[in-house]
């Protein structure tokens, strides 16, 4: 592969903050580049891409998929990769996150890979700052690299986004991977459907453009892809749900509601997985999951997010 300063741009935005802002065109070209990196990841190969360029990972919330594949990501691409541990750091100490900014953008990054507890944070930090970011799932808002590493999936599954029928189950309203899914897919041209109980959809979740289910047996057959997504009680205030058991006996996924859907329907879930809860240990360990192959798109779509943002540092030092 070519250096990044001799590639043409991908995204025209300095960070990436959600998926909101991507046009059909940037997605599309996004997915193209991760499908390149699919095979340069398979292969452990290190490119000089971010060759001098500093990526700090700073993950306000604990994070075992995400923030280790933006990691290897950029060793992958060459990058000094710092990650730093928010326990350790002066924000333990009472630090507030614009003080963190002025901080760390002294420190001149490249590439400012952001996770925090609270919607809006990471755009708010990427004001105060010089280097691009990228926002590695902020509250219940977006998490843009974990819906374009779902829509790779699918992609490389179906062979194309538009049409395609895609359920999402669960635990919808404190979703921030629900909320970026559906943006993009229903952006790409795929069909969407939310299902869950009515305390775990969002307030006026017919506005979001997907279909509204409340049964797992109304909202599953015909479709093409079944995502299934935890139940955040860390984001909970309230009695959500009766209890576990009760969840799964009506919400969960196994075999009867998965024969509901298309014979040749995959299932997702993006981590971590509730056994028992929200889907059965036949299903997620079964031939029809894909969760596995979505950790391995992660570090693809990573890959060229950060392929992506470079290019455009670049472009602006040369002008």
């Amino acid at each position: 592969m070519p250096e990044a300063t001799h590639k043409p741009p991908v995204l025209r935005a300095r960070h990436l903050l959600g998926v909101a802002g991507l046009s059909v065109d940037e997605i599309t070209a996004l997915l193209d580049l991760a499908e390149e990196y699919v095979i340069t990841a398979r292969r452990r190969e290190k490119l000089n891409i971010l060759r001098g360029r500093t990526q700090i990972n700073l993950f306000f919330e604990p994070s075992t998929r995400t923030q280790s594949s933006f990691e290897i990501a950029g060793q992958r691409l060459g990058a000094d990769v710092v990650n730093m541990s928010v326990k350790t750091s002066s924000v333990s100490k009472g630090e507030t996150l614009l003080d963190t900014a002025v901080t760390l953008n002294a420190m001149n990054p490249d590439l400012l890979v952001v996770r925090h507890q609270h919607s809006g944070a990471v755009e708010l930090l990427a004001q105060k700052v010089s280097c691009a970011v990228i926002n590695a799932g902020d509250g219940w808002h977006e998490h843009p690299t974990q819906a374009l590493l779902d829509a790779l999936t699918i992609r490389r599954h179906k062979g194309r986004l538009e049409g395609v029928v895609v359920a999402i189950c669960g635990d919808i309203r404190h979703s921030r991977v629900a909320r970026s899914n559906m943006l993009l897919l229903q952006r790409m041209g795929a069909r969407v459907r939310i299902i869950g109980p009515s305390t775990l959809l969002p307030p006026q979740a017919a506005r979001l453009g997907a279909e509204v289910f409340t049964r797992m047996e109304d909202g599953l057959p015909g479709a093409d892809v079944i995502m299934m997504l935890r139940l955040q009680k860390e984001r909970m205030d309230g009695a959500f749900i009766p209890s576990e058991r009760e969840y799964y006996r009506f919400w969960g996924l196994n075999a009867q509601r998965l024969a509901l859907a298309k014979k040749d329907a995959i299932v997702m879930h993006p981590g971590p997985m509730n056994r028992g809860v929200e889907i059965d240990s036949a299903i997620a360990d079964g031939p029809r999951a894909v969760i596995r192959e979505q950790v391995e798109m992660g570090v693809a779509v990573r890959m060229a997010v950060l392929d992506a943002l470079a290019r455009n540092l670049q472009r602006e030092a040369a002008a």
